[in-house]
């Protein structure tokens, strides 16, 4: 029998209502999938946010993005992406360029270095996919797929 949320916080009254539940069961559930990324990544001293930033830069080769640009586009929306690309140019994973037309504007591309980790991550981070949710049929995983949008997009 499968172990419920109740049971694994060990939470003895039932819940107030099966949105709560339902809600609850997706933040767990989000904690445990970053969990197993944050494993992975942890060796190359490479965060999970990190790990989004240059993801999402390497697909925007060759033209890179602007920060603000770049924060829309985060799995994981944060407050700070400035200093979140600080941190990372100091680790030599992107760089950025102050475009000569508008000096407002600055870009941040991934270096060969940000590729090197993506590079060195591919197949474990596909390995991580499979290992939690590749036990779904394909028909399950469309159904958690449209569910999981339908509950994105009613905020």
């Amino acid at each position: 029998m499968p172990v419920t949320l109740r049971d694994e916080i060990r939470q003895l009254r039932p819940f107030a209502s099966l949105e709560q539940e339902a809600y609850l069961n997706i933040v767990r559930t989000a904690n445990a999938l970053d969990n197993g990324l944050e494993r992975l990544f942890r060796p190359a001293g490479v965060t999970l946010r990190q790990y989004n930033v240059l993801r999402i830069l390497r697909g925007a080769e060759p033209d890179g993005l602007c920060r603000g640009e770049l924060g829309e586009r985060m799995i994981s929306r944060m407050p700070d992406v400035t200093r979140l690309l600080d941190r990372m140019q100091r680790l030599t994973l992107v760089r950025r360029v102050r475009a000569t037309a508008d000096r407002r504007q600055v870009r941040t591309h991934i270096t060969a270095q940000g590729r090197r980790v993506l590079a060195s991550h591919d197949d474990a981070v596909l390995s991580e996919h499979a290992h939690r949710v590749g036990h779904l049929t394909q028909r399950e995983l469309r159904t958690l797929v449209e569910l999981l949008t339908k509950v994105r997009q009613a905020s």
